[in-house]
């Protein structure tokens, strides 16, 4: 759908985390009334709306999940989240936030007490997935093989982090593992074999959150597979229907447990 100078405008102005909710909302009601162009009085007429006591409420359904483009083809993706994203959203749908939050929030549902899950293919994180409930990360472990190594220095090159180094005298790649993002580069650029992948799986973060007292996510230390993420969901969940009052972000809840989440 086609929109107005004047309306692009106005909805950047949305905050991010909800702005693909609200231009999805503009267009749907814009449809309703037969138009092709979304304009300003639309997104004002919605804004409105959405601002009247119990407007934001409507469209509340307890959580949000979202995911960065890098199953359409990201040259960047280590390990594809798309298959994830959707076990989790099960889980989400299962767990009945929405009706947890009505039952414990008092007065009106706003966005900002939505359990958010963000997973990103590669760890140049489009989704944010460090200001998130839960962020989880494509990762890939890069490890030396047997076959040799020609020194050519594409490894070198291709790591952002320069976490690889080449041991002329050993004829071969070394790896900083304190240094490495887990992005798999390195083995994408190899051209020996050498640099191969030594495991698959999710970097996982918990408790990011923006906001007046805003906090980066704190990564739980390895690498974990597809079941493991789904086990580590459903634990969060767990934790924070059994502790959250009043719609209490997850994060505040591991920070009172302990400050230095």
């Amino acid at each position: 759908m086609k929109w107005s100078k004047e309306a692009e405008t106005a909805i950047k102005k949305i905050p991010f985390f909800v702005r693909k909710k609200v231009v999805q909302k503009v267009e749907t009601h814009v449809g309703q009334k037969g138009k092709a162009l979304v304009e300003l009085s639309d997104v004002n007429e919605l804004k409105k709306i959405f601002l009247s006591k119990g407007g934001m409420e409507k469209e509340i359904k307890g959580y949000e999940i979202t995911s960065c483009f890098g199953s359409a083809g990201c040259p960047n993706s280590a390990n594809s989240v798309t298959r994830l994203s959707q076990d989790i959203e099960k889980i989400l749908e299962a767990e009945n936030i929405l009706a947890f939050l009505k039952k414990t929030v008092k007065g009106d549902l706003k966005f900002h007490h939505e359990f958010r899950v963000s997973l990103s293919d590669c760890p140049n994180a489009c989704s944010r997935p460090q200001i998130a409930d839960i962020g989880i990360i494509g990762a890939v472990l890069p490890g030396v093989s047997g076959e040799a190594c020609s020194l050519c220095g594409f490894c070198v090159t291709a790591c952002d982090e320069k976490a690889v180094e080449l041991d002329e005298e050993n004829q071969r790649p070394v790896i900083d593992v304190h240094h490495c993002l887990r992005c798999s580069k390195c083995i994408s650029d190899c051209l020996t074999g050498t640099l191969t992948e030594m495991q698959n799986g999710f970097r996982v973060m918990l408790g990011g959150r923006l906001g007046r007292h805003p906090r980066l996510a704190m990564e739980i230390h390895g690498i974990y597979s597809h079941d493991q993420v789904l086990e580590i969901v459903k634990n969060c969940l767990r934790f924070y229907k059994c502790n959250s009052q009043n719609g209490e972000r997850f994060s505040h809840i591991l920070s009172s447990i302990d400050p230095i989440i």
